[in-house]
């Protein structure tokens, strides 16, 4: 083959939007396309040479789909797999992988991250709860809280007349009244479309902020992680709304790790990706921004992954369910999108938003 062929050839494999990975009999990365230095955040003098073992986590069914194929000398393929490492958090990919024809033992990878339309669907889908929710905030402050108000004044006028001994039931009335109107007072949030302030917000100072506050209370038992890229662009958005945000985002991840041991990473990173079509925008945003919460919980059960966003979706005793729904609320009025992979080993909820200067 020709030099000009040749270059023509990684050329072609370059343009490719899928990684391309190629490995030898042992397993040795012996090349990769730009899209694979992408996805495994390193450059391809790093990839070169290493073993697939040491790029992916050390239980990722990658290196047994690449093992089987081999030995079966068949194209092998795997769908919906967790691909992750402590380098970089974790992907929902499909893999298929490939003997190299007169390769002895050289195999070609192909992985294909989850479609940009699943996530658009899935925005759509947590947007619509959200408005859901908003129109049910609006008949319940009507119809529920003004008939609340008479029942807690006239628990308080019974309370005047009646021995010492029955005041413990009136006093529980006033007291269920006020939980349900700070229930409905929650359920008003959504009801809220004032157009989100396009402030120049620096994402890791939300971030550490946020962090700080758990330190400080509820995630004083749990170790925090923070892989942050320093050179990612300011964010578009709400601070005190995205202070919101990843505060919940990281309330849940600390609950899922109560057990000692746990841990929760954050991590920030610049994702070229494509321009994509967000609900309530006339223009196609670009989401270069990707901020991950994980912890290294038991995962999150798979009846509950399709209706997580859900308002009143809940696994907590006291839980009302209406913390996520609140959150892809918010992270769709900034236009941006969030989504949630899961296993048995860790949870990673993705936020992923527009920058302050669009590209």
């Amino acid at each position: 083959m020709t030099l000009q062929a040749i270059i023509r050839e990684d050329l072609i494999l370059n343009s490719l939007p899928d990684s391309i990975v190629v490995v030898n009999s042992a397993n040795q990365i012996i090349y990769v396309n730009n899209a694979a230095e992408q996805l495994f955040f390193s450059g391809a003098k790093l990839l070169l040479s290493r073993k697939l073992e040491e790029i992916v986590a050390f239980d990722s069914p990658l290196v047994s789909v690449v093992n089987q194929s081999r030995r079966n000398k068949t194209i092998t393929s795997e769908y919906d797999i967790m691909l992750s490492s402590p380098k970089y958090s974790g992907k929902r990919v499909d893999i298929h992988v490939s003997p190299l024809i007169e390769g002895d033992g050289d195999m070609v990878v192909q992985l294909q991250e989850r479609s940009i339309a699943q996530k658009i669907s899935q925005q759509l889908s947590h947007r619509g709860a959200a408005r859901s929710v908003a129109g049910m905030a609006s008949v319940l402050a009507h119809e529920i809280k003004n008939p609340l108000s008479g029942i807690r004044g006239s628990a308080q006028l019974l309370e005047q007349g009646i021995c010492e001994d029955d005041k413990d039931l009136t006093r529980l009335i006033v007291q269920e009244t006020d939980r349900i109107c700070g229930l409905v007072d929650r359920m008003e949030v959504f009801s809220d479309n004032k157009p989100v302030a396009a402030e120049d917000i620096n994402i890791h100072s939300v971030l550490e902020h946020v962090r700080m506050l758990a330190q400080n209370g509820f995630g004083r038992h749990v170790t925090f992680r923070e892989i942050y890229d320093p050179s990612i662009p300011s964010a578009r958005g709400d601070k005190g709304q995205l202070i919101q945000v990843f505060l919940n985002l990281i309330k849940n991840a600390v609950e899922a790790v109560s057990l000692p041991g746990g841990e929760v990473t954050l991590t920030t990173a610049y994702r070229h990706g494509v321009r994509v079509a967000v609900a309530g925008s006339k223009e196609r945003m670009h989401l270069p921004l990707e901020i991950c919460v994980i912890d290294n919980g038991s995962g999150i059960a798979d009846d509950l992954k399709p209706h997580l966003f859900d308002p009143f979706v809940t696994t907590k005793p006291s839980g009302t369910g209406l913390g996520l729904a609140l959150v892809a609320k918010i992270v769709g009025d900034h236009g941006g999108i969030i989504e949630c992979d899961t296993s048995q080993t860790n949870t990673i909820f993705r936020v992923l938003l527009p920058s302050f200067c669009q590209d």
